[in-house]
């Protein structure tokens, strides 16, 4: 991308366009979304967490700081679900900043099949759109206790496809959720094919 992702302005402005004030950034925008269906935040930075420090306690979240950046984001996960359990929590909504945010109402829709499938003994759900998986995932305290007794040579889909039977898919209706935005172009036309705030 050239810069840090997690501070793109959202929603996507036009090249060299100036930040409206009180603007929000990928993250900031995440931390929003989050909080409206979860008890806390934990937002996991590397090399950047002295840029993001000051956003995340504004927007009211918490920072973890992975040791390990060079080893990957499956190291971030496994920092950020350990800092789930050390807090006293036992499930996690997982999302990664260089999405865009979705839609709220399939954030709550995601957290009541969450609920409905933890009592016959599913791990995880995951959002489908048209064919793809894709964020925000919910992960219960085993799918946690897989990630965090991986190897750490291991990737987060490495895990998910040794626990098939314990991961329910669910349908949505929602587009963001398979969104990667990794270049320039990728964030340009985000903002070309009409992007929106959530809201």
């Amino acid at each position: 991308m050239g810069r840090d992702k997690a501070l793109l302005p959202w929603p996507p402005l036009s090249p060299g366009a100036p930040a409206p004030a009180g603007s929000q950034t990928f993250l900031t925008a995440q931390i929003d979304l989050l909080k409206r269906s979860t008890d806390l935040v934990i937002v996991v930075a590397g090399a950047n967490a002295r840029r993001l420090e000051p956003l995340v306690y504004a927007a009211g979240a918490f920072l973890a700081v992975n040791p390990h950046p060079e080893l990957g984001q499956f190291s971030s996960l496994r920092v950020g679900v350990q800092e789930v359990l050390s807090r006293g929590r036992d499930a996690a909504l997982i999302t990664l900043v260089d999405r865009p945010p979705v839609v709220p109402a399939t954030a709550q829709q995601l957290r009541q099949a969450f609920l409905e499938q933890i009592s016959r003994g599913m791990w995880a759900v995951v959002p489908e759109y048209n064919g793809r998986h894709g964020h925000p995932v919910i992960v219960g305290r085993e799918m946690i206790t897989a990630f965090l007794a991986a190897p750490a040579t291991a990737t987060a889909r490495d895990v998910e496809h040794a626990n098939q039977n314990h991961i329910a898919y669910v349908q949505v209706e929602d587009a963001r959720i398979a969104l990667n935005v990794d270049t320039p172009e990728d964030y340009e036309r985000l903002g070309r094919e009409g992007a929106s705030p959530a809201r």
